[in-house]
This record gives C-alpha cells, structure tokens and sequence, in this order.
C-alpha cells in the first residue's frame, strides 16, 4: 500500500521514515507530492533491493526463458525434493 506525503512533511519527517516503515502495518511506500503530483518514491532498502532484482530478471532473455521453462516443468509435475537436488549439487 502507498501513502501519499506533501514534499514538506516528507523533508521534516525523512529521518524518521525508516523507523515509520519498521512499525508494521504502515504502507511500505510513501507517494512525495509536490503541488499534489508525486515526484519521488521513497522505500525501505529491502523493498528496492527486490524490484531491481526483479527489473533485472524481467530484462535478461535468458533468465526469463529459463524461468519460463521451470515454470511449464512445475506445471507438468517434473518436481524433484529440495533433499535430492541437494544431493545431486553435491550440497
């Protein structure tokens, strides 16, 4: 969930926001309007760090096809158990 917050009160509250975003149920990104139109995004780092990680994936053909393919073998039922994968990466 987005919370929207005039680019003055965030400028007040920026150091603050971190502890705001670790108090749970609050939205986990905050809209910064200026004259009612937002103009940045801020976040908590976890939360960028999995967009881009995301972004990423979404941008590499390769990953993507290879994700693609997993995804129709799951559908499929060719599942093998976490233990021997394991087993078979020799972890």
């Amino acid at each position: 969930m987005t919370r929207t917050m005039p680019i003055i009160e965030a400028r007040k509250k920026l150091t603050s926001l971190p502890e705001e975003f670790e108090q749970g149920d609050e939205a986990k990104v905050i809209a910064v309007t200026r004259r009612g139109k937002p103009v940045l995004a801020v976040l908590p780092w976890e939360l960028y760090e999995t967009v881009a990680e995301t972004l990423e994936v979404l941008g590499n053909e390769k990953l993507m096809k290879d994700l693609r393919s997993s995804i129709k073998e799951m559908q499929a039922g060719r599942l093998i158990s976490w233990d021997k994968a394991k087993k078979q990466l020799g972890l």
